[in-house]
Parts: C-alpha cells; sequence; structure tokens
C-alpha cells in the first residue's frame, strides 16, 4: 500500500503560458519512454523478480515515476491553463487541443497515444532490466 501526500515533492509555478514547450513536454507524460510506460513497466515486472530486496526497489521506482507523472501533468496544465484563441491556433499544441483541449492526456508529441505496447514485461529478469535501462536512458 502507499502513502499519499496531497502534495508536490517539488512545486510547479508556472505563470506563463506555452501551448508549443507543452506539446512537446506530454511526451515525457505519455510518450513510449514517458512515465506512465515506466510506472508500468517497473510496477509490472516487479512480480516475476526473485529477489525479495531487488522486487521491493522495482515496486519502489515504479511508484516514484507515479509522482513524477504527477509534476509533469502539473507543468502541462499549467502551460496549458488560460490560452488564447490565438494561441492555440498559432502553435503545435493546436491537432491535441481539438481531442482534449488542455486535458491531461497519456500521449506523445507526435499525437500517438499512450499504450501499453511501448513497455515489456517479459519474465526475463535480464531482459527486463536491460529494457528498464534502455528506456529510462532514451529520455535522458
Amino acid at each position: 500500500m502507499f502513502v499519499y501526500e496531497k502534495k508536490l515533492q517539488f512545486p510547479v509555478k508556472i505563470a506563463t503560458p506555452n501551448p508549443k514547450l507543452a506539446a512537446a513536454i506530454i511526451s515525457q507524460y505519455g510518450g513510449p519512454d514517458g512515465e506512465l510506460g515506466a510506472s508500468m513497466r517497473y510496477l509490472s515486472q516487479r512480480y516475476s523478480m526473485p529477489f525479495a530486496e531487488a522486487k521491493g526497489l522495482l515496486t519502489d521506482i515504479g511508484t516514484e515515476e507515479l509522482g513524477h507523472m504527477e509534476m509533469v501533468a502539473a507543468i502541462v496544465h499549467q502551460l496549458t491553463r488560460n490560452l488564447t484563441e490565438e494561441q492555440i491556433r498559432d502553435s503545435s499544441f493546436a491537432p491535441y487541443f481539438v481531442d482534449h483541449t488542455t486535458g491531461v492526456y497519456p500521449t506523445a508529441a507526435s499525437g500517438f497515444p499512450w499504450t501499453a505496447a511501448s513497455i515489456q514485461s517479459t519474465g526475463d529478469v535480464i531482459a527486463d532490466l536491460t529494457e528498464d535501462l534502455a528506456a529510462d536512458g532514451a529520455m535522458a
């Protein structure tokens, strides 16, 4: 079970809307190597981990990734709140806005929605940990 504090560890305070930046940052939320995929990857792979310490570590990392999702969602929300029609129309955020307005939706910057097909849980500890390293390194 988790204990949830109703505050961000690192508060997000963005005063100026920026739909162009939001259109890129949304990939960190729901892109193929974003926080949603990372969380699901670690929390799924933990079940086939034969070592209790490593299983606990995968659980901790997966939970931490959920916290990252919350921070990224706050960033996207603050970058898109109170947008003018002109700001939406004149930015790469317009296609996203058509389907989701300013709601935070797990998608890649390309517009491709998050899917479990972008993660792997093979049951092979070495393969899974290698995939975790590759996915975390892709966003670094």
